[in-house]
């Protein structure tokens, strides 16, 4: 058995109602990723998530490198997004009961990492229950303790519009793939996944229906989507 948990980065977008639509249909609960930026580009689309019953999480406002930026910035862009999606959540008129945040690129901040981690857990943001997962680098890695979403595979579906030889078959080849150096396989005995996909409506134009495809070769192949459990 396969489980996993699927996050989704960079709401809001055109394509989200129809990625939610399709994440109802099939059952999934989804941790949707917001950019505040994006999020007040689509509003709309992001009200639509919220009453349909995705979690929506902070993502940060201007999606930055944080590691390249100070603190107090850093700090400052991540509550910029809270006061968005805190509107968002009172004009959907649903509770915010969840705060999870991930870190734009995975860039948990570089030196200012543990500050960071000291900030959202001393400012109530939420830990996903990754107790599914069963990998010894994130087990007795630091990921297990930190407060942000990490993940334990990324379809990297976001490259297709660049252009730079990644294809949809490189994304499908990719899932198939058993464990390399640097790689945690999707499929396997005795996995547990943070999966992480994008809601880009570039991707939808070089692929439309991306996720869809994506997410219905993923249960093909064993993948169970558990919803999502906060500590």
């Amino acid at each position: 058995m396969i489980r996993a948990i699927l996050t989704i980065d960079d709401i809001s977008s055109k394509n989200t109602p129809e990625i939610v639509d399709f994440l109802c249909e099939k059952g999934i609960m989804g941790v949707l990723f917001a950019r505040g930026s994006n999020v007040e580009k689509y509003y709309a689309e992001a009200i639509y998530a919220v009453k349909k019953g995705m979690i929506v999480g902070n993502h940060s406002y201007s999606h930055p490198a944080f590691s390249a930026i100070p603190l107090e910035e850093g700090i400052k862009d991540i509550e910029k997004c809270e006061k968005v999606l805190d509107r968002l959540y009172l004009d959907s008129g649903e509770e915010r009961k969840y705060r999870p945040f991930r870190f734009p690129y995975g860039d948990k901040g570089g030196e200012n990492r543990e500050k960071f981690q000291k900030y959202l857990k001393d400012n109530g943001f939420h830990k996903l229950d990754d107790r599914l997962i069963p990998y010894p680098w994130w087990r007795e890695g630091r990921a297990k303790d930190d407060i942000d979403t990490f993940w334990t595979y990324d379809f990297e579906e976001y490259r297709l519009p660049w252009n730079d030889g990644f294809t949809k078959k490189s994304v499908l080849e990719k899932m198939n793939r058993p464990d390399s150096e640097g790689f945690t396989a999707l499929y396997g005995e005795n996995k547990g996944h943070i999966l992480l996909m994008h809601a880009h409506d570039e991707t939808d134009k070089v692929w439309p229906k991306y996720y869809k495809e994506m997410i219905e070769c993923a249960i093909q192949n064993g993948v169970v989507f558990e919803k999502p459990v906060f500590l």
